[in-house]
């Protein structure tokens, strides 16, 4: 029980219906749980290692867990916290963003053995869904119950339109819950709208209690998501070393709930810890979350990387080298080309802050035509570098 009790303490906002009727439905039997992933991004990151932690610790216990990739409702797009209507994805692309999650959590859940993780896709039963079956799932709501969301209260308020596909979003996911017969959904706090609209299928479905297990955020003190607060998103799609520097510039208040949310260390003197030397207990948070998702070797790696650039302020010992076809390229088509930012506007915007320094002098014209014929040195942000040359 104090193994069960941990568990459903540690990074965890609240359990419904009740923590305690769960602890004791789990030491009777092997339940069966899931969370959910949104496939609007071609990589898993920071915040969806949070859940990943929490299935991991379900599955050391014994239990039966389910990784379910949302392909059906990642093409609707979840209008939670959203002030504007999502863009809606194709079915190919939601499969294509999630064709390597599975390679990307290999070493945090165990995909075979005696109690393997299973993958599951929701587009499985959902696309299955006739109209009439549509109309006595959705007749288990009302439509005050889901005006009532804040994100659509903030859109009226200032004229913006609520289309009727976000209106389902909730009905769509809490079905997951009831075709998957489960016991328990995690996710993230701000998904508890949606997880409860599962368990209320449930209950009016099947006649079955379903329960609910909500996880903290990694957030600053103001509520912002650590991710957009560094402004780096941490994508795993990044590897090992960037990863590792971006653990580094959270805010030092959110050390101690990044322990508890994403590492297995025990809590125990580590906010004194933290308050005597925040800089080396990040140094330790991020050496722990790499060795989790990468091993051992990649985390000892990254750390030196770090220290050897950072620390030291030298170049790192690996650089990506790109060979161009032209001699002079504007400065901003020049960044585009190392494929090591997202957009033109993300590159203008790093341009425009100061943040792109080439051969050691930083450039704040996108236009200005920069000489590849011999070796240029990109740094691009905090710490992403390339090499790059004119080649025929």
């Amino acid at each position: 029980m104090n193994k069960i009790d941990d568990l459903l303490t540690r990074g965890v906002e609240e359990v419904l219906p009740s923590k305690a009727r769960l602890a004791k439905l789990m030491k009777e039997k092997r339940i069966t749980l899931y969370q959910g992933f949104d496939p609007s991004m071609p990589s898993l990151h920071l915040g969806n290692l949070v859940g990943v932690m929490k299935l991991r610790q379900f599955q050391k216990l014994g239990h039966k867990v389910i990784f379910l990739v949302g392909d059906f409702t990642g093409m609707i797009g979840d209008p939670t916290d959203k002030l504007a209507v999502r863009k809606q994805l194709t079915r190919e692309k939601v499969l294509e963003n999630a064709k390597n999650w599975k390679n990307q959590i290999k070493n945090l859940l165990t995909f075979d053995g005696d109690n393997p993780v299973e993958i599951k896709f929701n587009s499985e039963w959902n696309d299955k869904i006739s109209f009439k079956d549509l109309i006595d799932i959705t007749s288990n709501f009302t439509v005050q119950q889901m005006i009532e969301r804040d994100m659509f209260q903030a859109r009226i308020k200032v004229g913006k339109p609520i289309f009727l596909h976000e209106f389902l979003y909730p009905v769509a996911q809490g079905y997951d819950f009831v075709a998957m017969d489960v016991d328990l959904e995690i996710g993230g706090n701000d998904q508890l709208f949606n997880m409860m609209a599962g368990r209320s299928l449930m209950k009016a479905m099947k006649g079955k209690e379903g329960y609910v297990l909500a996880t903290k955020l990694l957030v600053d003190k103001e509520g912002n998501k650590v991710g957009k607060t560094s402004g780096n998103a941490l994508f795993l799609s990044s590897g090992p070393e960037e990863f590792y520097g971006g653990i580094m510039s959270i805010p030092d208040q959110v050390i101690e709930l990044a322990f508890e949310l994403l590492t297995e260390e025990k809590p125990e003197g580590l906010s004194e810890k933290i308050r005597q030397n925040p800089f080396l207990q990040k140094k330790r948070l991020a050496i722990e979350i790499v060795r989790l998702v990468w091993g051992k070797m990649e985390a000892q790696k990254a750390q030196e990387n770090f220290d050897k650039v950072f620390s030291q302020r030298e170049l790192p010992s690996s650089i990506p080298e790109h060979f161009l076809p032209s001699k002079k390229l504007p400065l901003l088509e020049l960044i585009s080309s190392t494929q090591l930012v997202k957009s033109n506007s993300e590159a203008k915007r790093l341009i425009k802050q100061g943040a792109i320094v080439v051969s050691g002098k930083t450039i704040n014209n996108p236009r200005q035509e920069i000489d590849i014929t011999d070796w240029v040195h990109l740094k691009i942000g905090k710490r992403k570098f390339a090499k790059v040359k004119y080649s025929q």
